[in-house]
């Protein structure tokens, strides 16, 4: 059973690692630490959070029922391993999937973890309960849940309406933390309680972030560090040199552009700097329920005229990688093949010949030479949102569309994209995991609180649940390479490019790992620690 393979898998690896450790003289206890925070989080919920700038922070306070294994660098099912459950395994069909409990887990409030606090949260994400978030951008991934069931204190089952996989890689995200049920969910939004190797300090918008070790952690040992402290910088530059100049002890991770991690390897040679993929597509949102671009004409015109490696070129000196909805292989598990993708409209080779494509397309829509489509292109208020969006403007030119940016700070960007109020905008759409699901569920079907654009195919969306049963992997790529080709030539959001990005911290910090396929679920920090 796969709930026994996990237990022997992570009592091995647990042997491995004291042996490690046995050898090297250990980790050493204590110190705090300090990295630079991109910029602030509209709260400090995870729940209601659509951004890794909620992730970085608060993950360390919580812990999930299972979770992607913190030191490897690419999630799959193979790499999952418990964390408040002890064991899991499927039952009645497998449209039932049972935990055991981990027993004597308190809250940071001193109250003991049960299964009603697991039953609490998946039923407020299911929309099922009296309390209510004010946001739930994840709602999707339990669509196909009936109903959560306790047996006792230490049992709870997820009761499925069919079959679905990937369920347990749903709840090894960074976004899947269990909440109390005693604690508001206005609560958590200001003054987050969990279980995690790290308790909260202070949330001070526009300043810091502090978290404390958690004396009381149910891992005998973690965490490592004493405390976790984020000074929040929002310009790029000055953060670079505050690391360089020894005033932090990591980058915030998969933020350091390849320009800046020249400056860093030249200023500071002895930082250990990695440049991963990580599973964040920049793509353009449209508001496809409006004029002008309930014209799928000039939608289509507009994917037509992007010029996806010169993005990559300008942005990344060509370290980056074009694909469509799924990350592209080797790093993704369920990226399209390169000559499958090359059949779809946009992404062939010739540039020129596409846009002169996309030109017939806008005059049959009524414009041209003389009568320009002028757009206000809104996006998100940092830097790898901006950047961006100033080379889609400039592309665009080419097509007879004329952008105006208009840039919305962070706490304002994803319920004014939830709400629509938009024309056409730059956006960067993470998937917290790599797995079909999670992406085309959460971004593409019709009532999804994500699907800004406002796409909605019901045969497409049939598709998505004849993938999602599919237990034959070979066979569900190919399913997932069908929709995926289709969802382009629907111009439902254009993907532009998947970025590479990097992430830097001193060599006195031990036990990073940067994941590869997902830049959500790698913060739980227990692991960490510093040799000075």
């Amino acid at each position: 059973m796969r709930s026994v393979r996990a237990l022997a898998a992570t009592a091995a690896l647990s042997l491995l690692a004291f042996s490690t450790i046995a050898l090297a003289g250990g980790p050493k206890q204590g110190g705090i630490l300090r990295m630079y925070h991109r910029d602030s989080p509209g709260n400090a919920s995870i729940h209601e959070g659509a951004t890794y700038s909620l992730n970085v922070p608060f993950m360390p306070v919580f812990n999930n029922l299972v979770i992607y294994k913190q030191d490897v660098a690419q999630n799959s099912m193979d790499t999952i391993v418990p964390e408040l459950a002890e064991s899991w395994a499927w039952v009645n069909d497998n449209k039932t999937l049972t935990f055991k409990l981990r027993p004597g887990v308190k809250w940071h409030d001193g109250k003991p973890f049960t299964s009603a606090d697991v039953k609490c949260t998946f039923d407020m994400l299911m929309g099922k309960s009296q309390q209510k978030f004010r946001q739930n951008p994840r709602k999707t991934w339990y669509d196909q849940v009936n109903d959560i069931s306790t047996d006792g204190d230490l049992e709870v089952s997820f009761n499925l309406k069919r079959p679905q996989p990937s369920l347990l890689a749903l709840l090894a995200s960074g976004y899947t933390p269990v909440y109390p049920c005693h604690v508001s969910p206005g609560d958590m939004r200001t003054h987050p309680i969990g279980t995690g190797p790290f308790k909260f300090v202070e949330f001070k918008a526009n300043e810091s972030i502090k978290l404390t070790r958690n004396p009381d952690y149910w891992r005998e040992g973690r965490p490592y560090l004493d405390g976790i402290e984020l000074t929040i910088i929002p310009n790029r530059s000055t953060a670079i040199l505050a690391f360089v100049a020894g005033k932090f002890d990591m980058t915030f991770p998969t933020e350091v552009s390849i320009p800046l991690l020249k400056d860093v390897k030249s200023q500071a040679p002895n930082a250990v700097c990695v440049v991963e993929p990580n599973n964040v597509a920049t793509n353009i949102i449209v508001n496809s329920s409006s004029p002008p671009f309930d014209n799928i004409d000039i939608r289509r015109a507009m994917a037509l005229a992007l010029d996806r490696k010169a993005f990559i070129s300008i942005m990344f000196e060509g370290q980056g990688d074009v694909g469509g909805t799924m990350l592209p292989q080797p790093n993704g598990l369920w990226g399209m093949p390169k000559e499958m993708l090359e059949t779809i409209p946009g992404y062939g080779p010739d540039v020129n010949a596409n846009r002169e494509e996309a030109k017939k397309l806008m005059q049959k829509a009524g414009y041209g030479p003389d009568k320009h489509l002028a757009v206000k292109i809104s996006t998100r208020n940092i830097p790898v949102y901006r950047d961006p969006a100033v080379i889609l403007i400039d592309q665009l030119k080419s097509i007879y569309i004329d952008g105006e940016l208009d840039v919305v700070e962070t706490a304002n960007w994803f319920p004014k994209i939830a709400r629509k109020d938009y024309m056409l905008g730059l956006n960067l759409t993470g998937n917290a995991v790599d797995d079909p699901d999670q992406s085309f569920y959460e971004n593409y079907s019709c009532g999804s609180e994500r699907n800004y654009t406002n796409y909605c195919n019901k045969e497409i969306e049939k598709l998505f649940d004849v993938q999602s049963q599919e237990t034959d992997i070979a066979k569900r790529k190919k399913l997932v390479w069908d929709i995926d080709k289709k969802l382009q030539e629907d111009v439902a959001r254009p993907i532009i490019f998947h970025a590479r990005t990097g992430s830097c911290w001193q060599p006195y910090v031990k036990g990073v790992t940067v994941m590869s396929n997902s830049s959500y679920n790698g913060y739980r920090y227990e692991d960490v620690w510093m040799d000075k």
